[in-house]
């Protein structure tokens, strides 16, 4: 069983790696300058889940998705499904 340090440690470090990536990758995606890229983004203000970016289907997805998020969080929070 991993100790709650060795837990943040690799936590950082698994999100130092995903920076890493996503830079590398945004720098040779940079090359082509035709590329139809589509982004949404989604979170939460107070309990209201919410979504934008520049294609309509994946901020249907990211709703979804944040919305299932808040129910799970309710779920678990609430100690209704254990």
């Amino acid at each position: 069983m991993l100790k709650t340090e060795q837990l943040i440690s690799l936590g950082v470090f698994l999100i130092v790696v995903g920076f890493i990536i996503v830079f590398i990758g945004a720098f040779l995606g940079a090359k082509d300058s035709n590329s139809k890229t589509k982004v949404a983004i989604g979170g939460f203000i107070g309990f209201i889940p919410f979504g934008f970016g520049n294609d309509k289907k994946l901020v249907w997805l990211v709703a979804i998705l944040s919305s299932a998020l808040l129910i799970i969080w309710v779920l678990f929070s609430f100690r209704i499904w254990k």
